[in-house]
């Protein structure tokens, strides 16, 4: 790794931590640069203002958390088997502790900054990156009958998000994998009847 790209690693790193426990208004370059062990002026080389950085820290925490592969659609496995492994992955994100943690700072932003809802609103993050492709790809080989294959994968991914991640966002339910099963074969189940040839 070069140095410039460990240096911004580090400045992600710090500016995650600082905005989790002080919050985003309350953190400055000045203190993003002294946690990471940089000059303001390394920071700024990186990040124009505060803002960009606290997108980039979106954008890296789904990187950081999303440790599976991509599912790619394959014509010789069932379709339910394949989206209920893309649902399980999606979960898994949703539910790990670094997601909720920046997750909850992103929510409080993003009421005080509704730009910044609609660019993340414009930013595939999640098994959005890959599942209008695999939908898409499902529709040419015959397997699914999807016209928008966008609102498709919404679809599919705001019901996980409604039920499982929003739930514990809010703190009005706790994590439970046995319910979150059967969220996934639900979701998997009504997607299917919907779109499946």
């Amino acid at each position: 790794m070069k140095l410039s790209q460990r240096k911004r690693l580090d400045i992600l790193n710090a500016a995650e931590t600082l905005f989790f426990q002080q919050g985003f208004e309350h953190t400055s370059m000045d203190q993003v640069a002294s946690v990471a062990g940089v000059s303001k002026r390394t920071v700024y080389n990186h990040f124009e203002n505060k803002d960009v950085l606290f997108q980039a820290i979106l954008v890296f925490m789904f990187e950081k958390v999303r440790k599976d592969n991509a599912v790619l659609f394959n014509s010789d496995k069932p379709v339910n088997e394949q989206l209920t492994q893309i649902a399980e992955q999606e979960v898994a994100l949703l539910t790990s502790k670094a997601f909720l943690k920046v997750a909850k700072v992103a929510f409080m932003q993003m009421l005080q900054q509704p730009d910044l809802a609609k660019s993340l609103a414009n930013n595939s993050m999640g098994c959005m990156q890959d599942l209008v492709t695999f939908l898409e790809q499902a529709t040419l080989a015959q397997k699914l009958q999807v016209e928008d294959a966008e609102f498709a994968a919404k679809q599919f991914v705001y019901q996980l998000k409604s039920l499982i991640f929003y739930p514990l966002l809010y703190g009005v339910e706790q994590q439970d994998s046995k319910a979150n099963t059967e969220i996934i074969r639900q979701t998997v189940k009504m997607f299917l009847a919907r779109y499946q040839v």
